[in-house]
C-alpha cells in the first residue's frame, strides 16, 4: 500500500472503532456525523483492501487483519500526539543546561553580575559559559546553536536572519588616577585635548563610537599608547598622568579596584547601544524564548551599573574625585 494515499485523519476512526465497535458510537466520540464515520471506513476498507470490521449482530467485529493493526494504530497516534504534536514545554526551576552567551567588550561587566544572581532565582541548576567571538563567527554559532544569545554592542551583527532588541544605552567615562595633578572633579575639552592619552582600539567594539566622535568633530589629542585590550590600560593610567575614555562600566570597575577615579568626558558621545541578538532558528523555541524574556524583564530599560548594589558599581562620580 501506497503510504500517500492514506489519510493519517482515518487512524483516529480505526482506533476508536476498536473501542466503540459501532459507527453511531464512534461518531460520539469523535465529533463526527455517523455517514461520515462511514465514509471514513469505506475509505479504509479500500486502503487496506480488508473489511476490518464486520457486523456480527449490534456490534462490529475486526477481521483478523485490523486485530493485527491494533496496536501499531495505537503507537502511532500515541508518538503524533506525544512526540510530534506535543507543545514543548520548559522549566527554568529544573533546568540543568549550559547557556552560551557571547559578550562585548563591556558584556561581562555589565551584565554577569546581573545575571548570576537571576539564574540563581530561576534556573538555580544552570550554568553560564561566556566566548568572545568576531561578528562573522558570532553569526555562525547562532546559526548553529554554539551561542544561545549575543549581549552588548555589537553592529556588525546585522545579517538577515539575527533578531535583535535594544535593551539600553550605555554612556562613556575618562579615567585618571586618583590624584592627578592637574584634573580635579571635572574637566574641560581643552585640558581634555591636551592630556596624555591611552587608547583601546578594538575592531567593531564600543571604542569605535568614540573615535568617530572625535574625527567628526575634527578633534585631535596626543595619544601615548595604544592597545587592544583594556586589561593593561587602568594599570599605566593608575601610575602615570595618562588618561583614556572607556565604557562607564569599565571606569566604574576599575575605579575600584585601582587608584583611579572617572570623570564625565568635556563633549557630547553617541551611546553605547546594548542590545541581546538571537537566530531566526530559536524564535520559537520555548527555552530561547525564555531566555529572551529573561534577559529582557531583567535589563530591559534599566542600565545595571547605574544606580547598582553591587559592589563593582558601587563608587559615584562625586567620590571617585575624593
Amino acid at each position: 500500500m501506497d503510504i500517500s494515499s492514506l489519510d493519517l485523519n482515518l487512524l483516529h476512526v480505526l482506533d476508536a472503532m476498536f473501542v466503540e465497535q459501532r459507527t453511531t458510537r464512534v461518531a460520539k466520540r469523535l465529533g463526527m456525523s455517523q455517514p461520515m464515520v462511514s465514509y471514513a471506513l469505506a475509505k479504509l476498507r479500500h486502503a487496506f483492501s480488508d473489511e476490518l470490521f464486520v457486523r456480527v449482530g449490534n456490534l462490529m467485529l475486526p477481521t483478523p487483519l485490523a486485530v493485527n493493526l491494533r496496536d501499531p494504530v495505537s503507537r502511532v497516534l500515541d508518538t503524533i500526539a506525544g512526540e510530534i504534536l506535543r507543545t514543548a514545554v520548559f522549566n527554568p526551576a529544573s533546568c540543568s543546561d549550559s547557556f552560551t552567551f557571547c559578550l562585548s567588550d563591556i558584556g561581562e561587566l555589565v551584565f554577569l553580575p546581573a545575571l548570576l544572581e537571576t539564574f540563581r532565582e530561576e534556573a538555580p541548576q544552570a550554568t553560564i559559559r561566556c566566548v568572545s567571538l568576531s561578528p562573522h563567527e558570532l553569526e555562525a554559532r547562532l546559526a548553529d546553536g554554539t551561542v544561545d544569545l549575543a549581549l552588548g554592542y555589537f553592529p556588525d551583527l546585522d545579517g538577515h536572519a539575527i533578531y535583535q532588541q535594544r535593551l539600553f544605552d550605555h554612556s562613556f567615562a575618562v579615567l585618571l588616577r586618583k590624584d592627578h595633578p592637574t584634573i580635579g572633579a571635572s574637566i574641560n575639552l581643552d585640558c581634555f585635548l591636551a592630556a596624555e592619552h591611552a587608547v583601546v582600539l578594538q575592531e567593531g567594539r564600543s571604542q569605535e563610537l568614540f573615535e568617530r566622535r572625535m574625527q567628526e568633530l575634527s578633534l585631535r589629542r596626543k595619544v601615548i599608547i595604544q592597545s587592544p585590550h583594556f586589561m593593561t590600560i587602568p594599570q599605566i593610567v593608575a601610575y602615570t598622568d595618562i588618561i583614556t575614555t572607556v565604557p562607564l562600566a569599565v571606569a566604574k570597575a576599575y575605579a575600584k579596584l585601582a587608584p583611579l577615579r572617572w570623570v564625565t568626558p568635556p563633549l557630547m558621545l553617541p551611546p553605547i547601544e546594548i542590545k541581546q541578538f538571537w537566530h531566526l532558528r530559536t524564535r520559537s523555541d520555548k527555552k530561547a524564548i525564555w531566555l529572551r524574556s529573561l534577559i529582557a524583564r531583567r535589563f530591559l530599560g534599566s542600565d545595571p551599573t547605574e544606580g547598582s548594589d553591587n559592589p563593582i558599581f558601587t563608587v559615584r562620580q562625586d567620590e571617585s574625585a575624593d
